[in-house]
């Protein structure tokens, strides 16, 4: 069942729309908050986002460009504001359609579709985990905090995945060096301990403090 996060803050528009998207087997989840869209975004893990431009707080090119920074997946966007300038502007930030207010049931669907099936029957889905507004974009193996990139070697990246693959849960770091061992890389206990520690600096230094947590005798945990 694919997933579609809609941004339409008109409830009579995005409650038509999720009844609609529901019938074609669609699950449907309509944003909540609109400073928490990229939050959202991230928990719900959808194939396509349908997005409108005028919404509280900030507009959908925003949030397209927030969502472009840790995922390429389909944006489709919505509005009665149909002019050049509008067109021009949803493409230019990373928009893949763009479908004019009042619009027609059967052409959007249709759209739908075919972004669907261009995107996943080639591609396969994106997957991005997130913890505490950091995103961590496993197709390219890039974190992103309130719009800051944070480089990491191919060590750090392996630890951070795993550890947020089960956040909430301790990892043991025999687990954590078997991982390690993946990337052909010598792994020792000094090792894994001299890479958490660069990769604690690195999220100290971007804002994300005490992000991962060290259990004695036991391994490390993100919460």
């Amino acid at each position: 069942m694919y997933r579609i996060f809609l941004v339409e803050d008109d409830r009579s528009i995005a409650d038509a729309l999720r009844h609609q998207l529901e019938q074609w087997d669609f699950e449907i989840h309509v944003a909540e908050n609109f400073r928490k869209v990229l939050a959202e975004f991230s928990a719900f893990q959808p194939h396509l986002v349908l997005m409108d431009i005028a919404l509280p707080c900030y507009n959908g090119y925003h949030w397209c460009q927030e969502i472009r920074q840790v995922s390429k997946v389909p944006i489709v966007f919505l509005s009665s504001a149909s002019d050049n300038m509008n067109l021009i502007m949803a493409i230019h930030m990373g928009g893949d359609d763009f479908i004019a207010k009042p619009f027609d049931w059967n052409v959007l669907l249709a759209k739908i579709q075919a972004l669907l099936r261009r995107t996943y029957d080639f591609g396969g889905q994106v997957s991005v985990l997130e913890h505490r507004e950091a995103m961590l974009n496993i197709a390219d193996a890039v974190l992103t905090y309130h719009g800051q990139r944070i480089d990491l070697t191919k060590n750090e990246y392996r630890i951070l995945q795993m550890l947020m693959e089960h956040k909430g849960k301790v990892v043991s770091r025999e687990a954590l060096m078997q991982r390690l061992w993946e990337t052909d890389s010598f792994v020792n206990e000094n090792t894994l301990t001299v890479n958490v520690n660069r990769l604690r600096k690195k999220l100290d230094q971007a804002g994300l403090h005490d992000f991962i947590h060290t259990k004695v005798r036991m391994g490390y945990l993100v919460e």
